[in-house]
C-alpha cells in the first residue's frame, strides 16, 4: 500500500521537474496511451453487445454542477435519482431496473464501487465530470472487467487525456438553490516531445431543493505523462472532500408531500421546552483519494501491455442527533437516576483500498487477444462515538461504542479473443475467473468469514454484411457475492445470471440505429424490498427465481444541417417468479410479482437546432413509467411516471486575443414545472394485537421529491 503511494508520488514528482516545452509532439503516442489504459474492459463495434458511449463533448455542454448520473440521465435505459433534488450532492443511476450497487464501475480500469456495500457515491469525487474524458455504459453483463459483478450494467470511466497542446480553462456557473461550481484547469502540453502535465481544482455549493439539503464539495486532480517510444507511463493523484447536509430520510408524511415538498425530517428534534429544532451539524462528511500509477509497454507491432498499481484512502464519518437513546445501547453508564439521553452520535468510517490491475494485448489484422485481470484488496474500519449528551454518564465523550471491521480480497483473470472468422463474421470468447474473500464483524451472525469462487463463461457473435450494418448475439453468464448488508441474513446466498443479448447495430453519415433485446435470467438475485436501513441505504433480500426481459431502441438523425435528433426508447418486463411474502401472519404464494424500480418505458430524446455554428439548442425530454418500489405490488408502493424537459442552450465564441473562446452555456432543468418523484422507498411490519390475538401487516412509504423548474447558468473562458 505505501510503495503504490510513493511510487504514485515519486512518479509525479519526476514528471513535474521538467519545464522545457517542445515545439512538435506525436499525437499518436498522446492516443495510444488513453486506449490502452482502458481497452482491457471496454467494447468496441466488433463486441457483441450493447453499449453507449458519453464523450467529452456531450459532457461539457451540461457540466455545470451536477453530478455524473444525472449528466448520463438521457441515455438508454437509464434512470437517475437526487436526494437533495437538484442533482448535486447525493445521486444516484439505475439501468434496465439495477440500483447503483449492481453497476460496476471502473475509472481507468480500476474498481470504484466501494468493495463492502458495492455502492458508487460520485459525491465523493464532485466535478469529476470536468476530468473525464470519455465515458462507456455497457448495458447487461458486458465484457469481463475488474471489481463487482455487472448485473445490470458497467460503466468505465476514462480521465483527463494528455493534450499535446498548451492551455487551460477558467469555469464558472450560477443557478438556482444557491448553486454554484468553480473550476480551474491546465495542461503544459507535451514538453521536450516527452512530459505532460494537466490538473485540475473545483468547488461546487449548493443550497439543495430540499430544506438543508446543503453540499459543500471541493475536489482536485492532477496527472504526469511520460511518453517514451515503446514505454508510456501515467500518474493519476485525485479526490474530494464533501460536506452534505443529510437528506436521505425521505418525506413519509402525505400532508407534507402535497403542501411542503421540501421538508427534511433529518436532524429535527425536541428541545427541553417542547419546541421543535433542528440539528445543525445533521452532516455526512467524507474526503477520499486515489492514487494511480499505469505503465503501457510497447513490445511489438503486435503487443502491448499494460500493468496499473492503485491505492485509495477513505476517511469520514455522518453526525447525528439523537433523541431519547439508551444509555446501554451507546456502552455508556448513567451518572444519574435516568436511563436514556438525548445525545450526538459520529459513525466513521476509516478505509484502505489498493491493488494492481494488468492486461497483455495482442492484435493482429483478424485477431485481438486481451489476457488480464486484477488483484485487490479492501481494509475498512468501522467505528462510532459519543460527542455530546444532555445528562451526564461515568463514561467518557469520544470513546468507541463499537469496533468493527471489514476486509476484502478480489482476484481474477480473464481472456478475451475476438476472431474474424470469415470477412463478415467475427467470433467473441471471454472467460474469467473471480475469487473474493470477505471477512467481517459487527453484523448478525456476528462474524462472517464467506469465500466465493466465479466462473463467467461469454461468447458471442458479430455478422457485418456491409461497413453500415452489424447484427450480434451473445450470452454472458455472470455470479455476484452479496454486500455487508446483506450479511444480515444469515441465509443470504451469492446471485446468479444467464444474459442473452440480440442486436442490430446501423451507422451512415447521417443515421445511427441501435436496436437491443435482451433476456436476463436471474436466480437468488438480490432485488430491493423497498425498505431503509438507519442509514438511509436499501434493503435487499434473495428473490429465488425472477428475469428481466427488453427490447431497447436509440439512434440519432442528422435530420439537415441545423437540426438533429437523438430519441431512445426502452420497453421491458421485469418479473419475480413465485413470489413468497407473509401478510398479516400467513405465508402467501403471490406468484409473479413486479421487481422494484423496474419501470416497463423509458424512453427519452434530444432535440437539437444550431441555427449558427458556435450556437447550439437542445430540447431534452425523459419519461419514465410509473414502478414498484417493493416486491408485492402493492398501490401504496407505486410510483408515478412522470415526463420531463430540460433545455440547454451553448454559445461558443472563439476570439484572437487573451482567450482561445468564450463558451456561454445555459440549462433549464424541468422546464414545464413538473412535480415528479424519482426515488423513494416502501416497508411493511406486522402489528399484533390481543383478545383475540391477531397480526396485520402495516404499509408504509416514502418519497424523494425533485425540483420543480430551475436553472444554472455558466461562464468558461479557455486558453
Amino acid at each position: 500500500m505505501k510503495t503504490v503511494f510513493h511510487s504514485s508520488i515519486a512518479a509525479l514528482c519526476l514528471l513535474v521537474g521538467t519545464v522545457a516545452f517542445s515545439q512538435q509532439a506525436d499525437s499518436t503516442k498522446t492516443k495510444n496511451l488513453e486506449e490502452v489504459m482502458v481497452q482491457a474492459v471496454r467494447a468496441n463495434e466488433k463486441t457483441p453487445v450493447t453499449f453507449s458511449n458519453f464523450g467529452k463533448k456531450e459532457i461539457a455542454k451540461r457540466n455545470l454542477g451536477q453530478d455524473i448520473p444525472v449528466l448520463m440521465n438521457f441515455l438508454p435505459s437509464v434512470v437517475t435519482t437526487s436526494d437533495a433534488g437538484n442533482g448535486v450532492g447525493y445521486t444516484g443511476i439505475r439501468v434496465r431496473g439495477s440500483d447503483a450497487t449492481r453497476v460496476n464501475v471502473t475509472i481507468n480500469g480500476i474498481p470504484y464501487n466501494d468493495s463492502e456495500s458495492h455502492g458508487t457515491f460520485w459525491v465523493n469525487m464532485p466535478d469529476f465530470a470536468s476530468s473525464a474524458e470519455s465515458i462507456q455504459l455497457q448495458r447487461g453483463v458486458g465484457t469481463s472487467t475488474n471489481g463487482a459483478g455487472a448485473f445490470g450494467a458497467s460503466l468505465n470511466v476514462l480521465t483527463e487525456a494528455t493534450s499535446a497542446r498548451a492551455g487551460g480553462e477558467i469555469s464558472n456557473s450560477y443557478g438556482s438553490f444557491n448553486t454554484h461550481k468553480h473550476t480551474v484547469k491546465f495542461n503544459t502540453g507535451i514538453m521536450n516531445d516527452q512530459f505532460e502535465i494537466s490538473g485540475r481544482l473545483s468547488k461546487i455549493n449548493s443550497d439543495g431543493y430540499i430544506d438543508r439539503a446543503s453540499s459543500n464539495l471541493k475536489s482536485y486532480f492532477l496527472q504526469g505523462s511520460y511518453l517514451g517510444k515503446t514505454t508510456k507511463i501515467k500518474a493519476l493523484v485525485f479526490g474530494g472532500k464533501e460536506i452534505t447536509y443529510q437528506s436521505w430520510n425521505g418525506l413519509e408524511d402525505p400532508e407534507k408531500l402535497k403542501n411542503d415538498r421540501t421538508f427534511n425530517t433529518a436532524g429535527m428534534y425536541t428541545d427541553e421546552f417542547g419546541n421543535t429544532r433542528f440539528y445543525d451539524n445533521e452532516v455526512d462528511n467524507y474526503q477520499q483519494d486515489h492514487y494511480q500509477l499505469h505503465w503501457n509497454e510497447t513490445i511489438s507491432e503486435n503487443w502491448n501491455t499494460n500493468l496499473a498499481f492503485h491505492y485509495t484512502k477513505g476517511k469520514g464519518f455522518y453526525e447525528n442527533y439523537k433523541e431519547d437513546a439508551d444509555f446501554t445501547e451507546y456502552n455508556m453508564t448513567p451518572a444519574g437516576p435516568g436511563t436514556t439521553t438525548d445525545l450526538i452520535r459520529q459513525k466513521w468510517l476509516d478505509n484502505d483500498f489498493y491493488g494492481t490491475t494488468f492486461s497483455a494485448n495482442y492484435t493482429n489484422d483478424k485477431l485481438a487477444v486481451i489476457l488480464g485481470g486484477g488483484a485487490n484488496k479492501y481494509e475498512g474500519l468501522h467505528f462510532g462515538k459519543v460527542i455530546w449528551a444532555r445528562y451526564a454518564s461515568t463514561s467518557e465523550l469520544g470513546d468507541h461504542y463499537y469496533d468493527d471491521f471489514g476486509i476484502k480480497t478480489d482476484l481474477n483473470f480473464f481472456a478475451k479473443a475476438n476472431y474474424q472468422v470469415l470477412k463478415q463474421l467475427n467470433v467473441f470468447g471471454d472467460l474469467q475467473f473471480r475469487k473474493v474473500n470477505y471477512k467481517a464483524n459487527g453484523l448478525q451472525p456476528d462474524f462472517v468469514n464467506e469465500t466465493f469462487d466465479f466462473f463467467n463463461p461469454k461468447a458471442g457473435l458479430t455478422f457485418s454484411p456491409n461497413q453500415n450494418n452489424n447484427i450480434y448475439f451473445s450470452y454472458a453468464r455472470a455470479n455476484r457475492e452479496p454486500k455487508r448488508e446483506d450479511f444480515e441474513n444469515s441465509n443470504v446466498k451469492p446471485e446468479k445470471l444467464n444474459d442473452f443479448e440480440l442486436g442490430w447495430r446501423f451507422a451512415n453519415a447521417k443515421a445511427k440505429l441501435n436496436i437491443n433485446a435482451y433476456y436476463m435470467l436471474y436466480k437468488d438475485q438480490l432485488v430491493l424490498t423497498g425498505a431503509l436501513n438507519d442509514v438511509g441505504t436499501p434493503i435487499a433480500e434473495n428473490s429465488g427465481k425472477s428475469y428481466r426481459i427488453g427490447l431497447e431502441v436509440d439512434a440519432k438523425f442528422l435530420l439537415s444541417n441545423q437540426w438533429s435528433i437523438q430519441p431512445n426508447v426502452a420497453i421491458s418486463r421485469s418479473r419475480n417468479q413465485d413470489f413468497y411474502f407473509q401478510r398479516d401472519g400467513v405465508l402467501q404464494n403471490l406468484g409473479e410479482t413486479n421487481v422494484s424500480f423496474s419501470p416497463e418505458i423509458i424512453a427519452g430524446n434530444i432535440l437539437t437546432f444550431s441555427p449558427l455554428k458556435p450556437l447550439q439548442i437542445s430540447l431534452l425530454s425523459k419519461f419514465i413509467g410509473e414502478q414498484f418500489m417493493g416486491n408485492i405490488d402493492a398501490e401504496s408502493s407505486k410510483l408515478d411516471s412522470y415526463f420531463i424537459n430540460d433545455l440547454n442552450i451553448t454559445y461558443e465564441i472563439e476570439t484572437k486575443k487573451v482567450f482561445k473562446s468564450i463558451v456561454i452555456s445555459v440549462l433549464a432543468n424541468n422546464i414545464l414545472n413538473k412535480e415528479y418523484i424519482s426515488n423513494g422507498y416502501f416497508y411493511t411490519y406486522d402489528d399484533t394485537w390481543s383478545n383475540p390475538p391477531a397480526v396485520t401487516t402495516i404499509e408504509g412509504a416514502g418519497y424523494y421529491p425533485q425540483a420543480g423548474a430551475n436553472i444554472l447558468a455558466g461562464l468558461t473562458l479557455k486558453f
